[in-house]
């Protein structure tokens, strides 16, 4: 049977001493619900203007509240470079191509 998600990931983050991981935000402490990769996730953090924490496993441990602000901000980045798309760049004809 499968666990739905938010168990599946409280499961995943708690310690062997059965201690829940708190966010890594400065003076955040509530319980964390994601757990990221500091090399993927570092710049979209920092540039949301969110200071975390650094640990020996490279990771960061984000409450509710914060992973919307990260991906928030993530998710506008990837927007400003997002690749153009096939029908976009259809319209423009080149030299020679009149469809009249």
């Amino acid at each position: 049977m499968k666990l739905p998600k938010e168990l599946r990931e409280k499961r995943e983050l708690s310690t062997t001493a059965g201690k829940d991981r708190v966010c890594s935000i400065k003076g955040c402490d509530e319980a964390a619900i994601r757990s990221l990769s500091e090399s993927k996730w570092k710049d979209y953090v920092e540039k949301a203007n969110l200071k975390y924490v650094e640990n020996r496993q490279h990771k960061i441990y984000l409450c509710k509240n914060h992973y919307k602000d990260a991906k928030k901000f993530r998710k506008s980045q990837e927007k400003m470079y997002q690749k153009k798309g096939f029908l976009e760049d259809s319209q423009k004809l080149g030299p020679g191509k009149n469809f009249d």
